[in-house]
């Protein structure tokens, strides 16, 4: 799962560049040579979108400046959502993040689609059980058949640490992260 997709972002590259969670797991699992030289980067993002919640349609394209506003910025404008998408999403079978403000729950969600196998249901309910805690909400999951992934609704709230202040790219960061360490974990277990 994880091994294979941090070993060919090293060896596509002389120096590679991988994000924190990356390198920690590359350290980890010794995937680096001694002498290799690996720089810490940013999430980057193709695609940056601010939609609107009713219609889904495109409000505008952002360039990611945007995503250093705290996501504050959903609670303000309550009709619209972010949509993000980046190739580096590869690695942990995410498809894209949205995130937006659920003024019926009064929480910040994020929703997005894992490429994940039906036969892990147990599993992935019980790690984001065991790592979101909220007292209103915390996640909601389904599989679609139809698209091959679970269809993944969670509270940001739940998330250790968050915070409306928080920027855009630090909620992104600590999603990532989260999903890469369920993949990490389901990764050790089978």
């Amino acid at each position: 799962m994880l091994k294979t997709q941090i070993e060919s972002l090293i060896n596509n590259e002389a120096n590679s560049k991988l994000l924190e969670v990356e390198k920690a797991y590359a350290q980890k699992h010794a995937l680096l040579d001694e002498d290799a030289t690996v720089d810490t980067i940013a999430l980057q993002f193709e695609v940056i979108e601010r939609c609107n919640k009713e219609t889904e349609e495109l409000i505008v394209e952002e360039t990611a400046s945007f995503l250093t506003n705290s996501v504050q910025y959903l609670k303000e404008h309550a009709n619209e959502f972010l949509y993000v998408a980046s190739e580096r999403f590869d690695v942990i079978r995410v498809d894209s993040f949205a995130l937006e403000f659920d003024g019926a729950f009064g929480v910040y969600s994020a929703l997005f689609g894992l490429r994940l196998q039906k036969k892990y249901s147990e599993f992935l309910h019980s790690y984001l059980k065991a790592h979101l805690q909220h007292e209103k909400m915390t996640y909601n999951v389904a599989f679609s058949g139809e698209d091959g992934l679970w269809e993944v609704n969670l509270a940001l709230d739940a998330l250790d640490g968050f915070s409306e202040q928080q920027s855009f790219d630090e909620v992104l960061a600590q999603l990532y992260s989260l999903v890469f360490e369920l993949l990490e974990e389901l990764e050790a277990a089978v």
